[in-house]
């Protein structure tokens, strides 16, 4: 269940940034399992507004794996910085924007079973004009670190897979680019900070557990060990972001059972 403080910390926040002339487009950032989508999806259905998750807009794997032959190959594993198709996501807003009451708009999908963009004549759609445009992406308002502090490997995949920091470098230079600019048009960020990084390991697993009918305890050792690896691709950014590195109007902190603790306005 979604903490009602939370929805109401939201509302107050999309309601901050709503004109007559003007549909807000607000992020939802927050490491994986944190509830983000949760919240995007339940604040969207209860004020008429449409959600769209940036997992939703990553590039094809035929486009990741040329990204991966002419740049690095960890640009095929979809997450970070690259592997977003961000002139999609603009498209999808600015047609959200310019619809009227009765205008269907096709909103991008992603099978992350198949690891590959749905069809576009499969896309959900959004009828009428949306009050608010939430956008939900793990590390939306992120800001990029300085190059000095790309030097060292922080776990195993970046000591094994990018022991001379080019593929950290290219992430960071298009934090610091295209998602910069991506990042600015939005009107706000709401950022769910996650007690500590530690947490995101147990987050993500008890999400694969559900997906498998399964409880958290339950969830087999192999996945578990799987998941771990995973989510180091996510990692800098997201210490990045703990330690202040976002740009959000608001940040609330999160226990390790997603239960607000103290909300704090930039």
């Amino acid at each position: 269940m979604i903490d009602p403080r939370l929805e109401n910390l939201a509302g107050t926040l999309i309601k901050k940034h709503t004109r007559s002339d003007h549909i807000p487009l607000i992020g939802i950032a927050g490491a994986q399992g944190s509830g983000k989508t949760t919240l995007a999806r339940s604040l969207a259905t209860a004020l008429g507004g449409v959600q769209v998750s940036l997992d939703d807009v990553y590039r094809t794997r035929a486009e990741r794996q040329a990204l991966a032959r002419d740049l690095h190959p960890l640009l095929e594993t979809r997450g970070p910085p690259l592997t977003h198709d961000l002139d999609l996501l603009a498209a999808t807003v600015a047609a959200l924007r310019a619809a009227g009451p009765d205008t269907t708009t096709p909103l991008p999908a992603f099978d992350k079973r198949a690891d590959d963009r749905v069809p576009h004549d499969l896309w959900p759609t959004f009828t009428g004009r949306p009050s608010v445009i939430l956008i939900d992406g793990w590390y939306l308002g992120a800001r990029p670190r300085p190059d000095a502090d790309l030097a060292e490997s922080i776990n195993d995949l970046e000591r094994d897979r990018d022991p001379d920091g080019r593929w950290r470098r290219l992430v960071n230079d298009a934090l610091a680019g295209d998602y910069a600019r991506a990042f600015s048009a939005f009107d706000a960020v709401l950022f769910l900070a996650a007690p500590s990084f530690d947490v995101v390991l147990d987050w993500r697993c008890q999400q694969e557990a559900e997906l498998m009918g399964l409880a958290s305890k339950d969830l087999p050792e192999a996945d578990r060990a799987r998941i771990a690896g995973f989510i180091q691709v996510f990692e800098r950014i997201t210490r990045s972001m703990l330690a202040g590195r976002v740009d959000a109007e608001v940040t609330v902190t999160l226990d390790a059972h997603r239960a607000v603790t103290t909300p704090l306005s930039r």
